[in-house]
């Protein structure tokens, strides 16, 4: 099982927004111990998230789903969902008493009485029809919630919820928290690197090869750096995986590059 991140729209792909979901999940798993395994960006095309969504229901994995979920017609996720899944759509009962909670919100602060007849309110109605089997993700914004299906494998399960980060975060916050508390820091996980100067890749291979082939629960990377005003042409090297293995891979690590009569720091 592993956790993974699909990220719709247009407008991130276009670049008309900068996408903060990444960072931000990136962020709430290793809080908790967790390692974000994947992620996907797709645009607003309703076959392509189909596709992926089918694909992925058909993983084990738990996966985050952000954007799309709205009722404006450039919104395809939660129809793209129960296409992938071959159900239909229905409103959800849960999820239509917070969305009418929402309008009674809105029509208080306005000083008015609620019409929830109303076409528009009907209209927003739609928010809440999901994936037949779904359950709602609460929504501590404005109430109107995102939703959850199991996958079709019999394990892990997507979430969805809106673009906006504001609404997105406590969502998936409140996921982890409710249904994955179990698997807060479960895997020691530790991570050493030194910055290698003037040497390239080439060179260092072997000395890589052979710690990841000695060190079956560590692995090993290579991040080169050209180098800049501020800094020299290097490579950031490390080992990262269990702690005890990573402590001895680092230490071989170190006596191969003095081998190499390498600089590093």
């Amino acid at each position: 099982m592993a956790i993974g991140l699909i990220i719709i729209g247009d407008e991130i792909l276009s670049g008309r927004r900068i996408d903060k979901h990444f960072p931000k999940v990136l962020e709430l798993l290793t809080a908790r111990g967790l390692q974000l395994g994947w992620v996907e960006y797709i645009g607003d095309d309703t076959a392509r998230i189909t596709a992926t969504l089918k694909r992925s229901f058909a993983s084990e994995d738990i996966v985050f789903c952000t954007g799309g979920i709205g009722a404006t017609p450039d919104d395809h996720t939660r129809q793209c969902a129960a296409a992938a899944l071959g159900v239909s759509l229905q409103l959800h009962p849960d999820a239509k008493l917070k969305i009418e909670e929402r309008i009674a919100d809105t029509a208080r602060e306005a000083g008015i009485t609620p019409i929830f007849d109303a076409p528009e309110n009907l209209h927003r109605l739609k928010m809440g029809e999901f994936p037949l089997g779904s359950s709602i993700i609460p929504n501590p914004y404005n109430k109107i919630p995102g939703f959850s299906v199991p996958n079709v494998s019999g394990a892990g399960c997507h979430y969805f919820a809106p673009g906006f980060p504001v609404m997105a975060w406590p969502m998936f916050e409140w996921v982890l928290e409710s249904n994955y508390a179990h698997l807060f820091h479960r895997l020691d996980w530790a991570e050493k690197s030194v910055l290698v100067y003037d040497m390239p890749e080439s060179t260092l291979t072997p000395l890589m090869e052979a710690i990841e082939a000695e060190f079956a629960q560590v692995k090993v990377f290579s991040l080169p750096h050209v180098g800049d005003d501020q800094t020299r042409r290097h490579i950031d090297l490390g080992v990262k995986g269990e702690p005890a293995q990573v402590a001895l891979a680092f230490l071989k690590m170190e006596q191969g590059l003095q081998a190499l009569h390498a600089e590093y720091r």
